[in-house]
């Protein structure tokens, strides 16, 4: 019987034994990884730097939407605002001027007590003037408590197309009356702040 053969143990490995196998890696080599790397992350940034676009559009859109929407809401405010005061005023002409028709029709009836005083003031039937005068001047407060007044003019006065009606011109008596007020044909009068009748007159060229 022979002997078995007993292997013999392995010789110990040592740390530096693969020290000459180590090379650092050649330059060439080192550039391309970093190429590649550099390749590889380029999508990514292209991707990140296409979303930083897209929201800033988006944010862009956003306020533009925005600024319109405000501009919009602040005309439809002060469009509100001017439609309550317009409401409001017309309201208040509406209460002022709601006997307009009973006071246009009063006008003829002031105009022949004007014409009665000029008559009767020719003559001397003082005990009649005296009475129709009270009659006209009580007729008058009343009407003006309603808010009925007279349109003020008088002979010498520039003329107003907006406050004044021409119903004639003729050649003025002097180089004063030159486009002024030479006679007043018919009295003016104002219901609250609107004019119910103008002024008929007669002015200088």
């Amino acid at each position: 019987m022979q002997p078995r053969a007993v292997p013999h143990p392995p010789e110990p490995t040592s740390i530096y034994s693969n020290y000459h196998s180590l090379k650092p890696p050649h330059p060439h080599n080192e550039q391309s990884t970093l190429q590649e790397h550099h390749q590889e992350n380029q999508p990514l940034a292209h991707y990140h730097q296409l979303r930083t676009t897209h929201h800033r559009k988006q944010l862009e859109e956003a306020n533009s939407a925005f600024e319109q929407e405000k501009d919009k809401h602040l005309r439809l405010f002060a469009e509100f605002e001017n439609f309550k005061k317009r409401t409001s005023r017309e309201r208040i002409e509406l209460f002022s001027t709601a006997s307009e028709g009973v006071m246009v029709s009063l006008l003829p009836v002031l105009d022949d007590f004007d014409r009665a005083l000029s008559e009767i003031e020719k003559s001397d039937s003082a005990a009649h003037l005296e009475g129709i005068i009270l009659i006209n001047n009580k007729l008058r407060e009343n009407l003006k408590a309603k808010g009925l007044t007279i349109i003020e003019t008088n002979q010498g006065d520039i003329f107003n197309a907006d406050i004044h009606e021409a119903i004639t011109q003729i050649p003025a008596p002097n180089d004063d009356l030159k486009g002024k007020v030479i006679d007043v044909i018919e009295k003016g009068y104002v219901l609250g702040e609107k004019i119910i009748r103008f002024p008929k007159v007669v002015i200088g060229h």
